[in-house]
């Protein structure tokens, strides 16, 4: 019989600053000291609780009742400042107001859709593909994960051909205000003023062509499913979401397989690995680094006492490292390691409704490069593009040899 901890009020302390700059680049570090120093630990800083262990996280992401999203996905506190943009309805928003809506985006997003998007996609993918294994040198953010998400993504949703560039910096501005408000997040709101108006303007119906996920979210106001008020909300989530967290994926899985001569030559042997690839590189450098949650009540996590109305740090990107569920070899790239179960994507109720176009994405690039390219190595060292809540490359400079 397991004995149960003690339940205390006393909570270490972390006096390490999770969102300055020499963290966010290369996080491993900290979040081994984190996992290792209790499963609930206090950041003094921002007068936050944070959790980095695999359990930890997977439970309190589940537990939408006691670790709520209503209260905001960041640092900011609904309950007590007012958000800078409408809430989303997706991220931010709680049963029953969130299952409704949450029900409407998965009959839009749904596996027979995405599935229909199987053959266009993979006929870009290897044309790209193509192009990059004939140029011999690539930058595997601007000439890859940036350039075919921004073309097939927003075609998906039926954005125009123009203007679509504008997805970036909107993104980077999304993320960075789910963290505090430091120099990345005035950086952020500097180059995504001017394109505000564009993205809010791309998720009415007008703007959107026939045919495609923003259409599809619209035509389910008509039947009244959701609100003709919470369609334009709708579309902005996926613009927001559906394009960033893609583009970080795919650049760290070409890190992640450039960096690691001996997966590549494994995938290459076998392409039809790319989708374990792809959730591999999810665990081992996450996109998505953490989310935050507010309880709802006082709730006990490991024999630590936490009150009610706490905000609480999430780190994914520690939980998908945690040698507690993955094993000695967690800081591994191992693309044959069974990933499943990673929080990359989140988990529960609030797991991510845009994954299976993120998975086709990537799943297209990744078997197209494997096919064509007998050998990848970094041709340059690579520069990270910080974010207060995304971790990824702004360059990884690559070269190939084709098969």
């Amino acid at each position: 019989m397991t004995s149960q901890p003690a339940v205390t009020d006393a909570v270490p302390t972390f006096d390490d600053d999770p969102f300055g700059r020499e963290i966010l680049t290369d996080p491993y570090e900290f979040h081994r000291a984190l996992r290792d120093l209790a499963p609930v630990v206090l950041l003094p800083r921002y007068g936050v609780y944070a959790m980095g262990r695999f359990d930890d996280v997977h439970a309190s992401l589940q537990n939408w009742q006691t670790f709520v999203s209503g209260r905001g996905a960041g640092l900011s506190d609904f309950a007590k400042e007012e958000p800078w943009r409408p809430p989303s309805l997706l991220l931010e928003a709680d049963p029953p107001d969130h299952t409704v809506v949450r029900k409407a985006m998965g009959d839009v997003v749904s596996p027979r859709t995405v599935r229909a998007l199987r053959a266009g996609f993979q006929i870009r993918a290897e044309r790209l593909a193509d192009q990059l294994v004939e140029q011999g040198t690539f930058d595997a953010v601007s000439d890859l994960a940036e350039k075919y998400p921004l073309e097939v993504f927003p075609d998906a949703v039926g954005l125009p051909p123009t203007g679509r560039e504008n997805l970036l910096p909107y993104g980077a501005l999304a993320f960075n205000a789910f963290g505090p408000h430091n120099d990345l997040l005035d950086a952020a709101l500097a180059e995504a003023a001017p394109v505000q108006e564009w993205v809010l303007a791309s998720c009415q119906r007008d703007a959107l062509t026939p045919g495609g996920f923003g259409a599809q979210i619209w035509e389910a106001a008509d039947r009244g499913d959701i609100t003709k008020e919470q369609a334009p909300l709708l579309v902005r989530s996926l613009l927001t979401a559906g394009v960033d967290t893609t583009v970080y994926g795919i650049g760290n899985s070409m890190y992640a397989l450039a960096s690691n001569p001996d997966q590549w030559d494994t995938l290459h042997r076998d392409p039809e690995l790319a989708k374990f690839a792809f959730d591999e590189a999810l665990r081992w450098e996450s996109p998505v680094q953490t989310f935050f949650r507010t309880t709802s009540r006082e709730v006990t996590v490991s024999g630590t006492r936490i009150p009610e109305g706490s905000k609480v740090l999430l780190f994914l990107g520690s939980a998908n490292r945690d040698p507690r569920r993955w094993g000695a070899d967690a800081d591994r790239f191992d693309i044959r390691r069974s990933a499943a179960g990673h929080v990359a994507f989140g988990m529960g109720i609030h797991q991510c409704v845009g994954q299976p176009v993120a998975r086709l994405e990537t799943e297209m690039v990744l078997k197209a490069l494997a096919v064509r390219v007998r050998t990848v190595e970094l041709a340059g060292e690579p520069k990270a593009r910080l974010n207060n809540t995304l971790k990824g490359w702004a360059s990884i400079p690559l070269r190939v040899t084709p098969a």
